[in-house]
């Protein structure tokens, strides 16, 4: 079949919706068109880019008929850099999008009938992220630090983001001007040579604490006083002063060591009244401010009255497991990483919890066990990665049959496919709560509640 249009056409279309990386869809005679920067129920003229078989790229020459939840994004950076891709979108339009987003994907993937509430949006969506890694180059002049662009690895030279905290801002834009004077190579990533790769920055919102990673390439780092140093001067209330050893040629950001140059190995956070320990490679959610909102959500579909065992599948460094055990009755949570075990052994001790068990290893495997062991769960929560539970846990859930399950996604696909398996394993889906952890971006966390059908 020929594509309805051809490369360098120009072509006026209504955008009907947005991909799923934030860019506008229009259909030709049924032929997608994507277009970067196009709002739903637009008219706009477009120049055709490229055609491919069964979709192609368009970009937008005017804007006929703007959609009336257009802003003016307020990111200098906004159309380079690959961070956010909705701020030309007002908040209300994106939280809308995000509910309409999710809706489609349960019903499209999974077959999911389960009601998707409004979406939990921020009341100030701006400076929300707890942490930021900023990579660091070698410009034509001078060193740059920035983030990606969009679905690449070319670094847009920033000073500021509006999505980070005030000392990321610094780190990104004033200490880049350090490097030479301080004798640092930025790390060349096809040479594979220079010695900073990335600064890594953390803060606790309710403690003000920060903690700054640098990732470089060598152990042996001369000019690590003169850092310390000048990181403490830029940043007055840092506390944590970190290197991580990367080596390697990859993409990946930190290495396997990490020593402490100065001041605590950890800071610390509160999410409600639950204290946590956060080390420089710890997984901690990003934006503190939803996550209580999000555990709050996946407390309340657990309806724990004190007496209930609950396992939490994925635990990390317990932050779900310590918000379960303050009214559970015993809570076990598993994970793969030992390190994030160790934290949240850590973090129930600080908090003094005595009616939680971590344990480290794949969540299919341990929980079966624990199961043959007589240690069965009446509430059964997952928080899984990206690409959603292993089929094992999954089939290990439908076989025990908790009489409920809270699942916290971060991706919809993988959870509406998630969800489908476990309704075909005898689950009820009662209904989905999004949750807006990422706001400017398209991401959406959400919260399903699952029961056993009787």
């Amino acid at each position: 079949m020929t594509a309805p249009v051809m490369k360098n056409d120009r072509l006026t279309v209504t955008i009907e919706d947005l991909t799923h990386d934030g860019n506008g869809v229009a259909k030709v005679d049924g032929y997608p068109l994507f277009i970067a920067g196009a709002l739903p129920q637009e008219l706009v003229q477009v120049h055709v880019l490229k055609v491919l078989k069964n979709y192609g790229f368009a970009k937008v020459l005017e804007i006929l008929e703007p959609s009336a939840d257009r802003v003016i994004a307020p990111c200098d950076y906004f159309v380079q850099c690959g961070g956010c891709q909705l701020q030309h979108l007002s908040y209300e339009g994106q939280l809308k999008w995000k509910q309409r987003m999710v809706e489609n994907v349960m019903k499209r993937l999974g077959k999911i009938d389960a009601p998707v509430l409004p979406v939990k949006g921020m009341d100030e969506p701006w400076h929300y992220r707890n942490k930021s890694q900023i990579p660091f180059a070698q410009g034509e002049i001078a060193p740059i630090a920035g983030f990606y662009k969009t679905k690449s690895h070319t670094i847009v030279d920033m000073e500021r983001c509006l999505i980070q905290t005030a000392e990321a801002d610094v780190i990104m834009a004033d200490f880049k001007r350090e490097l030479t004077a301080l004798g640092i190579r930025p790390y060349n990533e096809e040479a594979h040579k220079g010695m900073l790769r990335h600064v890594v920055i953390r803060k606790g919102r309710t403690t003000n604490e920060v903690m700054v990673v640098v990732v470089t390439t060598a152990r042996k780092f001369p000019q690590a006083e003169a850092t310390v140093a000048k990181i403490r001067e830029l940043v007055p209330n840092v506390t944590s002063i970190v290197q991580n050893i990367n080596p390697n040629k990859t993409n990946v950001i930190f290495g396997d060591e990490t020593v402490t140059l100065w001041g605590k190995d950890v800071i610390e956070d509160t999410i409600g009244d639950v204290r946590f320990e956060i080390s420089a490679r710890s997984f901690y959610q990003v934006n503190p401010i939803q996550t209580e909102v999000l555990y709050k959500q996946a407390l309340d579909y657990a309806q724990l009255t004190g007496n209930e065992r609950v396992i939490d599948a994925y635990c990390g460094i317990g932050t779900i497991s310590l918000f379960l055990a303050k009214k559970a009755k015993h809570v076990m949570g598993v994970e793969i990483v030992p390190q994030a075990i160790e934290d949240a052994k850590r973090n129930a001790e600080l908090n003094g919890f005595t009616n939680t068990y971590f344990e480290a290893g794949p969540a299919e495997e341990i929980i079966p066990r624990w199961y043959k062991e007589g240690k069965e769960a009446d509430v059964l929560v997952v928080d899984p990665p990206r690409k959603g539970c292993d089929e094992a846990l999954l089939n290990t859930i439908i076989e025990q049959k908790p009489k409920r399950v809270v699942y916290v996604s971060c991706n919809p696909a993988t959870l509406a496919r998630d969800l489908r398996i476990l309704e075909d394993g005898g689950y009820q889906t009662q209904e989905i709560q999004p949750v807006d952890m990422f706001p400017h971006s398209t991401h959406c966390e959400a919260v399903a509640l699952l029961e056993l059908a009787l």
